[in-house]
């Protein structure tokens, strides 16, 4: 077996593991697991569900990589298998306890000042309260924007949705989080 870089794109890859060396699909599981299960964490806020929608996904997309069209976005791809589990699961098990620890662990702690620190807790406990109440597909734009920091073209190619809509969906986030949280604030 010739050694295989972990510089090869991810067409190369893919054609590989067409090819039958299931041993090159590794090196798919290394580029990506880390994003996605970090996307799957944010979603569903915990971590053996993420861990288990991620395997998940990997698999789906080992057993119908012929399915993939375009082998050079096969992050893409993978990325919309993943978000699709994750909506699945929290549609079938109706949770709406998500957290937003990742995104609130950016609000500002005061060591020095308990009563600072308690409006902070409950500003915290707010936000993932209205965070909770958005559907999923406002949720997912909302952390992938404004937790992830990935640009509406990086948005479009994992979800294959087009930038307006996304806009649209970041837009209605904002202002559902607005109105929730416009009496706490």
């Amino acid at each position: 077996m010739e050694e295989f870089h972990t510089e090869a794109t991810d067409a190369d890859v893919v054609a590989r593991v067409r090819r039958g060396d299931r041993d090159a699909f590794r090196l798919l599981v290394h580029r990506y697991q880390d994003m996605l299960y970090r996307h799957a964490l944010r979603m569903t806020r915990h971590a053996d569900t993420a861990a288990d929608l991620v395997q998940g996904a990997f698999v789906k997309a080992y057993a119908h990589l012929d399915r993939c069209r375009e082998p050079a976005r096969f992050g893409a791809w993978l990325f919309r298998i993943l978000s699709n589990r994750c909506k699945d699961h929290l549609k079938s098990r109706r949770r709406r306890d998500l957290r937003l620890d990742g995104a609130t662990q950016y609000l500002p702690v005061s060591n020095d000042d308990p009563s600072a620190d308690l409006v902070q807790a409950e500003l915290r406990r707010q936000l993932q309260r209205a965070l909770d109440r958005l559907p999923e597909i406002q949720r997912e734009a909302f952390i992938l924007k404004h937790v992830e920091g990935l640009s509406y073209e990086e948005m479009s190619a994992m979800l294959d949705v087009s930038i307006s809509a996304l806009k649209m969906r970041v837009l209605r986030a904002r202002e559902a989080l607005r109105t929730e949280l416009q009496e706490v604030l």
